[in-house]
C-alpha cells in the first residue's frame, strides 16, 4: 500500500520552523507533536535562517499588467483613428 504525500502549508511550515527556533523543545518533541519528521524541521528552520536576512529588504511592488497595456492600448486607438482619418481624405474604401 502506498502512503500519500502531504503537503503543508506555508503558514504549517512556519510555525513549525519557528517553534524549533525557540529551542524550547527537542526536535523529536517537535516531530511527535506536529507529527512531521525531524529531518524536515531541520529542513525548514534553515530555510528560515536562510530567508530571515530578506524579510526586512525593502521590496519594489510589482508591475500590473493594466498598467502596461493601457498606453498601449491608447496608442493604438489613436493610430486607427489617423489611419481612418487619412483613408476617408484619400478615398480609399476601407
Amino acid at each position: 500500500m502506498t502512503v500519500k504525500r502531504q503537503r503543508r502549508s506555508p503558514e504549517f511550515k512556519s510555525k513549525v520552523a519557528l517553534a524549533a527556533l525557540k529551542g524550547d523543545k527537542t526536535l523529536a518533541q517537535l516531530s511527535s507533536e506536529f507529527g512531521v519528521c525531524s529531518v524536515q524541521i531541520s529542513q525548514w528552520k534553515a530555510q528560515l535562517l536562510q530567508q530571515l536576512p530578506n524579510a526586512f529588504q525593502h521590496q519594489e511592488r510589482p508591475v500590473r499588467a493594466e498598467t502596461l497595456t493601457a498606453p498601449l492600448y491608447q496608442e493604438i486607438g489613436r493610430l486607427k483613428m489617423e489611419l481612418d482619418w487619412l483613408k476617408k481624405k484619400a478615398g480609399v474604401d476601407a
